[in-house]
């Protein structure tokens, strides 16, 4: 039922800066005052402002925006310093530069100081990047100025301008509302209320609690039901949610690439705890002093710790999300690029994925109201030659009329009934020349079956639209002298009198697409609330083979249990409520599969809310932005195959870095170890080690560069801790093996002092953890087949060129290095050959081809629904 409080009559002209808060007012306050006195107070009218007006309210009170995505350098800077052994790592620097061995302090801290940097220059840039991709997706809002509506940017509202907001809005603004129609919004982001308050524009008593305001409509709420007009009472960083912004959306819900991590963080702490405790324990009993012990044990648990693992991480999403964004892909968090590339099964809507998305009315069947008593039992409002509002076909509806110069009539609209998904129809009751009548406009078989005649002629050319793959829309009507508001029971005994007829083309591309997800091991099930025929005929255009059709009340009589099976056998669920299509989602994720959802309708929102990836796209309803995890500027099934393919080309370089890092630094301590054992001088010095961890981890940057084979694209992969501890626990001892054979060569041949066994290990381990990557990089080719990227080459030359060079420069001394005769540099290459070949040979023999060519497990989730509720939208940041 609408409801009006503002006559225009009533409004008081003003100034912004006349009266109490000069020129906007807190909704507490807004929503105990008369809305007449609200309109005068912010010195506006039922009509809006005028530009000029809005200009200068624009420059006096800015952006309506709240700044909470800001990057804050200090705060990236602060957070490389939280790993526990960097902190210990600084106190050893501190403890040895007072006890006398200060070159040690000063190498150390130099060396901690570019691994620092490092890690802040890489997540600093990746948060900018983030950031400004956030700054890309937009939200409007449909204004109305000096009498006429348009759309605006969110961001360009002030206060005292005159809103409409409507189902699936996200409220862009404090609003005081001057008229409603079924009116509902969704607070749950401020009040922590799951139920949908519904609103009314009659003042509520002062000091009402903020969960029953239902005068006013707030910031980063989501309307649920019905449709309103209010006007902007505050903006940005003064409204409700401005004033709690900080605590809201800071913190999301770890993803499962980032549990994975965690978890192979977690183990490495332990490994390197052990060896660290072993080594510590060996050098006191071998009575060395307790600060050499203290400083060689700290840099082993450093050195066997991939430092530069975070980095990697951000450089390689850093580099996924602009690869994306050239595609016309927004990414809101770095993360879900590698979401994007677990994806197993993708449940997307039909309109603008499978079709074009240009719905143009193309027939009209029926009497010659039809079209009227479409245009009048319609939610889109026409604004300079153009329809703003309502729904695709609403609007459709409009340009037609517009083309056609279709009047309106004498037709009075005097209450309306707004579209809702469960009901699938839009009432009016209007006054006009044949007095007062009823029109319901909706899914066909929702208006026949409230018609008590249905012409004969009208029921044979609906079959026939929708056989041929049509969208159809029908219409009726009644008298109703008796009725004085309007509410769904009132859509009864009425007359079909019509017949729309959309059109709506497949994508041309959309079958090469399909072909593409359908390569990567990615199903496609469409999810639609058209009419069954009509969303198997679009399916079958474009190629997606149809092994079922479901319909929504079909879905309802079957278990969750039993569900499963049924999607595996279905291809189409047609006629589909919001409730249905957030169940497949949920239902899909428990079996075990990760699940992208695409859709662009407020009906969506659930569903991306359940799936583990959500995609919309930038002309969606904000709802669905909201709830989106990527959104497409161009609604593309070949972009989506595009960023399932950069997913998994993320994930397969994250795990060359974790797989080559761990089995070679493993390798390394277990080597130092064994040496501490045997050696009366430590093998290599603190400085040292990290030294050589810094070179290696410097080579390693350019991993996010290099190419993936084919067969680590084809299927999704995930964390394996198992397979990790194999790689390290059958690699590391290899290395080892070499290690052993250099400490030989160093003390048996060489008779190798503590500088020259030091120097020789520093070079030797170097070489052989920095050229492992070439064998480990591929899985299934060997080294010579699988060409890796011109950056990593360059990377790994690089690095050993200054390994090799540092014992002949002028710092060797300081940092405890001497030159090495040329023959032993020999000995070290063809050492490195060697281990090189035995990787190759190990790694062809000891992993079977299953280990090698199909994905891990997933890991067990932790919770049926691992996404928490999103918070409000982007128009509140900048």
């Amino acid at each position: 039922m609408r409801t009006l409080a503002v006559p225009v009559s009533t409004v008081v002209a003003g100034r912004p800066g006349d009266g109490l808060t000069a020129g906007w007012l807190p909704a507490e306050q807004a929503a105990a005052m008369p809305s007449a006195a609200v309109l005068a107070e912010l010195g506006s009218s039922a009509d809006g402002l005028d530009d000029t007006e809005v200009a200068r309210r624009r420059a006096w009170y800015g952006a309506n925006a709240v700044r909470t995505h800001r990057v804050s350098a200090m705060r990236v800077l602060g957070r490389q310093f939280r790993s526990a052994l960097l902190g210990l790592l600084l106190v050893a620097v501190v403890v040895s530069f007072f006890v006398g061995q200060r070159t040690d302090a000063v190498v150390i801290g130099v060396i901690l100081a570019v691994s620092v940097g490092l890690g802040f220059v890489n997540e600093y840039r990746s948060e900018r990047a983030g950031a400004a991709l956030h700054d890309r997706i937009r939200h409007t809002a449909v204004v109305i100025r000096s009498g006429r509506a348009g759309q605006v940017d969110v961001t360009e509202l002030v206060p005292g301008d005159v809103v409409r907001v409507e189902l699936g809005a996200v409220v862009p603004a404090d609003l005081r509302l001057l008229e409603t129609t079924e009116l509902a919004c969704d607070e749950a982001a401020l009040s922590g209320e799951s139920v949908p308050v519904d609103k009314s524009p009659e003042p509520v008593p002062p000091d009402t609690e903020l969960a029953e305001r239902s005068s006013c409509a707030l910031m980063g709420t989501v309307v649920r039901s019905g449709s309103g007009t209010g006007v902007v009472v505050a903006t940005g960083a003064r409204t409700v949610f401005g004033g709690i912004a900080v605590g809201l959306g800071r913190r999301h819900p770890p993803t499962e690439f980032q549990t994975g991590l965690a978890r192979f963080s977690m183990m490495l702490a332990w490994v390197a705890g052990v060896l660290t405790a072993v080594i510590f324990v060996i050098n006191l009993v071998l009575h060395r002093p307790v600060i050499d012990a203290i400083l060689f044990s700290l840099a082993i648990a450093v050195g066997i710790t991939p430092q530069l693992l975070p980095a990697i991480v951000t450089t390689s999403l850093a580099i996924g999300t602009r690869r994306l964004a050239t595609k016309r892909v927004l990414v809101k968090r770095l993360v879900c690029v590698e979401d994007l590339g677990n994806v197993q099964m993708l449940f997307t809507d039909k309109t603008g994925t499978l079709t074009q998305g240009r719905i143009d009315l193309r027939e009209v069947i029926g009497t010659p109201r039809t079209l009227l008593y479409g245009l009048l039992a319609n939610e889109a409002v026409p604004a300079d030659g153009a329809a703003v509002g309502g729904n695709s076909l609403d609007q459709a509806l409009w340009r037609a009329a517009q083309a056609h110069d279709q009047p309106t009539g004498d037709y009075r609209q005097v209450d309306l009934v707004p579209f809702d998904h469960q009901r699938r129809t839009t009432s009016a009751l209007l006054d006009g020349p044949d007095g007062r009548i009823v029109v319901v406009k909706g899914a066909p078989e929702d208006i026949i079956s409230r018609c008590a005649e249905v012409p004969d002629e009208i029921r044979t050319a609906l079959d026939d639209r929708l056989v041929a793959g049509s969208r159809v829309i029908a219409v009726a009507a009644r008298t109703a002298p008796e009725l004085r508001v309007l509410a769904d029971t009132d859509e009864r005994d009425l007359v079909l009198t019509g017949l729309f007829v959309f059109s709506d083309p497949p994508k041309t591309d959309a079958r090469q697409a399909l072909g593409r997800l359908h390569a990567l091991g990615v199903g496609v099930k469409v999810l639609t609330g058209d009419h069954p025929t009509v969303a198997r005929k679009v399916c079958e255009d474009v190629g997606l083979p149809v092994t079922g059709v479901l319909t929504g009340a079909e879905l309802a009589t079957i278990d969750d249990d039993d569900l499963p099976a049924i999607i595996a056998s279905t291809t189409v669920f047609a006629r589909v409520s919001p409730e249905d299509k957030a169940r497949l989602v949920r239902v899909q994720r428990r079996s075990g599969t990760d699940v992208a959802f695409l859709g662009d309708g407020v009906n969506d929102a659930l569903a991306l809310h359940a799936a583990d990836i959500g995609i919309s796209v930038d002309t969606a309803a904000d709802a669905a932005k909201d709830a989106a995890d990527v959104l497409l500027l161009d609604k593309d099934l070949g972009v989506l195959a595009d960023g399932v393919t950069e997913g998994r080309r993320i994930f397969a370089n994250t795990i060359k870095y974790v797989l080559m890092g761990t089995s070679s630094n493993f390798g390394n301590m277990f080597s130092a170890a064994g040496a501490s054992a045997f050696l009366p001088f430590l093998p290599m010095l603190p400085s040292q080690i990290l030294l050589n961890n810094l070179i290696y981890d410097l080579t390693q940057i350019a991993i996010p560069t290099d190419r993936v084979d084919p067969d680590q694209l084809a299927r999704p992969a995930h964390w394996n801790l198992r397979e990790v501890r194999r790689f390290m626990f059958t690699f590391g001892p290899l290395s080892s093996i070499f290690d052993f054979l250099t400490f030989a060569v160093l003390l048996g041949v060489l008779h190798a002092g503590p500088a020259e066994f030091r120097t020789g290990w520093f070079v030797e381990s170097l070489a052989t953890q920095t050229l492992v990557v070439f064998v480990i990089r591929s899985r299934t080719h060997p080294i010579w087949r699988s060409r890796p990227s011109s950056p990593l080459i360059a990377a790994a030359a690089g690095g050993l060129a200054v390994g090799w060079l540092i014992p002949y420069l002028p710092i060797a001394a300081p940092l405890g290095f001497t030159s090495l005769p040329a023959a032993y540099l020999l000995v070290v290459a063809g050492l490195a050959a060697a281990y090189l070949v035995l990787v190759e040979t190990a790694k062809r023999t000891l992993l079977s081809p299953t280990d090698l060519r199909h994905p891990a497990p997933p890991l067990p989730r932790t919770t049926p629904q691992r996404r928490t509720h999103r918070r409000a939208a982007r128009f509140t940041t900048r």
